[in-house]
């Protein structure tokens, strides 16, 4: 539609027409205000339902038995036997004696492995320092290798081989020609000829004696390889070997290339079990069964906890063939047992043996009412602190002074300004909800209802010091009365009653724990408020508000679309009236030339 702006008329039809339109969106302002209004009704039940949330989840913890059963435990000398204990641990005294404890296997080498070997070089550069027996050779199929640049050095896929090597020649395929190269295995290159390849024992790296193009192919072959093999045994505690060959053995396979450190790292890092190392200042090599204790077969004659086959560990490295660990031995209150392990747990009580000692240690188990204390103090703490926030919400007034702003409105102040303006068109949105209303009250009347079948002597809240604050202001808040001597010496007195008070399970609502009861009122409070105003992953049908923002947006949009027809239709106006006024004054200028 073509808009005429005052050509004729010399009026601002363009500010005309916004002014009027001023007044026509009117109404559109006071939906958008409304939508506003919604979406910060919304996300303050949802911030109340995050603290409910958060609360439910701290009162979880309180039905949990561990929160009131807390021990505290000390030795008598914790260079001897330190000890901890859970919640199911019974308040005692135990005595150890006659302590030995538990040992892992352990192999040494019997004497220096050797007295210039380096764990960091290869080993097969110092086989020579390695003796005999300690090496076997394995035929590895080298793949064809595409060359995708010039070069006249290519290495093999598995490291280093044998000099005493049965590879005669090599083939090499160049645009369909096929050339051969006699092959010269050592560890010093020397002259290649042109028509030679030296591979280098110790690194399995080829020379040729002319550069290869690219695009060239070295043709599959075959070499015969040097390498470490043997096996290692160990057990579990149930006397299972932990490996995967039939005989419950673990392989190791190793080229040449390899360093002792990586070997010893490999069998550390592998399911044996064991901490290997080189110590170097006495060329030996140290394998020690992780896991302390006798960890041998069931049908082990000797026992043996750890079996090395293989001249490598028991030639080179000059290892026992076997080895064997020790269980501890011990007296608990009188009686003799043993254990696999320097830790061990009994009776809820885990103990740690420090050290070998034939006298007596005497380890106490007491509640720890100190630990419990907190626990419910902190539980009132977070209580009190969530009830004060609802409070603050369904108690704060409503300033209708201050609506939610238009964007014009919004243009016309600072940030700051604009900030100050939506916490006070946000007060107050909340006032007097009925939801977190009964809520509020139900959680009071969960604290303060007797629990009926506790074990002990306390069935309310002021039996162990917790009350009401006396502050109406308060509006509910707990208080644990005096400097909390009567809450400690309910639970040193009886833990069991104090823990039933909190957290006891029932059929019906006067049988729950308080603890419970909070958590039932909870769910349904939360339940309750999501009906209204609904989580971030619902869909707008789903809740009250959501539906009502879908109606008010329904709304916008359709007053959106008349207010669009209304300024087409004022355009049309003034554009009719431009016209007119511009045929007046043709036909004046017309008279004028007439009577002149």
């Amino acid at each position: 539609m073509v808009r005429v702006s005052g050509l004729a008329s010399g009026m601002d039809i363009d500010q005309i027409v916004s002014d009027l339109m001023k007044a026509e969106r009117m109404p559109i302002d006071k939906m958008k205000k409304q939508k506003q209004t919604l979406e910060w009704q919304r996300d303050d039940y949802r911030s109340m339902n995050l603290l409910l949330s958060d609360f439910n989840n701290l009162a979880f913890n309180m039905t949990l038995q561990s929160s009131y059963s807390s021990k505290t435990v000390s030795s008598a000398d914790e260079t001897k036997v330190k000890a901890a204990a859970t919640s199911s641990a019974a308040s005692a005294s135990y005595t150890l004696s006659n302590v030995t404890m538990a040992t892992a296997a352990q192999s040494i080498s019997a004497n220096s492995i050797a007295s210039s070997i380096d764990p960091t070089k290869s080993l097969w550069s110092q086989r020579d320092s390695m003796g005999t027996g300690v090496w076997t050779k394995k035929t590895i199929d080298q793949a064809a290798i595409a060359l995708s640049a010039d070069t006249s050095t290519v290495k093999l896929a598995k490291g280093s081989l044998s000099e005493g090597n049965t590879l005669q020649s090599i083939s090499v395929t160049t645009g369909g020609v096929t050339n051969s190269y006699s092959v010269r295995i050592g560890t010093e290159a020397g002259t290649v000829d042109p028509n030679e390849v030296f591979i280098n024992a110790d690194t399995g790296e080829m020379t040729f004696g002319t550069t290869l193009t690219r695009g060239s192919t070295i043709e599959a072959f075959s070499y015969q390889q040097n390498v470490l093999n043997f096996s290692i045994t160990t057990y579990d505690s149930n006397g299972k070997a932990t490996g995967d060959n039939k005989d419950g053995s673990i392989s190791f396979e190793f080229d040449g290339s390899t360093s002792l450190n990586t070997v010893l790292t490999q069998i550390s890092n592998s399911k044996a079990g064991i901490s290997a190392f080189f110590d170097e200042g006495t060329n030996k090599v140290v394998m020690t069964r992780k896991d302390t204790g006798n960890l041998s077969s069931a049908d082990s004659a000797d026992g043996s906890n750890m079996v090395f086959l293989g001249g490598f560990l028991t030639g080179f490295l000059q290892l026992a063939g076997k080895a064997k660990g020790t269980d501890a031995k011990f007296t608990l209150n009188g009686l003799e047992t043993t254990r696999k392990s320097n830790t061990f747990t009994t009776g809820g009580v885990t103990y740690t043996l420090q050290n070998n000692f034939t006298g007596d240690v005497r380890v106490n188990v007491s509640n720890d009412t100190q630990k419990v204390f907190d626990t419910i103090k902190d539980f009132v703490t977070k209580y009190n602190e969530l009830i004060e926030k609802i409070n603050g919400k369904i108690t704060e007034e409503r300033d209708r002074n201050y609506q939610p702003l238009t964007d014009e409105e919004r243009e016309k102040l600072t940030d700051k300004q604009a900030e100050q303006w939506d916490d006070k068109a946000k007060s107050g949105l909340l006032k007097g909800d009925s939801i977190l209303s009964s809520g509020l009250n139900q959680m009071r009347s969960n604290w303060y209802a007797s629990v009926s079948g506790v074990s002990g002597a306390f069935s309310q809240l002021t039996d162990i010091g917790i009350s009401t604050s006396a502050n109406y202001s308060d509006r509910g808040k707990l208080v644990i009365e005096g400097d909390g001597t009567k809450l400690k010496e309910a639970i040193e007195k009886d833990p069991q009653s104090v823990m039933d008070l909190f957290m006891k399970s029932g059929s019906t609502t006067s049988e729950k724990g308080i603890v419970r009861r909070l958590r039932d009122t909870i769910t349904q409070t939360v339940s309750k408020v999501e009906q209204r105003a609904g989580r971030s992953t619902w869909t707008s049908e789903q809740f009250l508000l959501g539906r009502n923002l879908k109606s008010v947006n329904s709304q916008i949009t359709s007053f959106e679309s008349r207010l669009t027809q209304v300024e087409d239709r004022y355009y049309r106006q003034f554009t009719a009236m431009e016209k007119a006024i511009q045929n007046a004054n043709a036909q004046s200028a017309q008279l004028s030339q007439y009577f002149s």
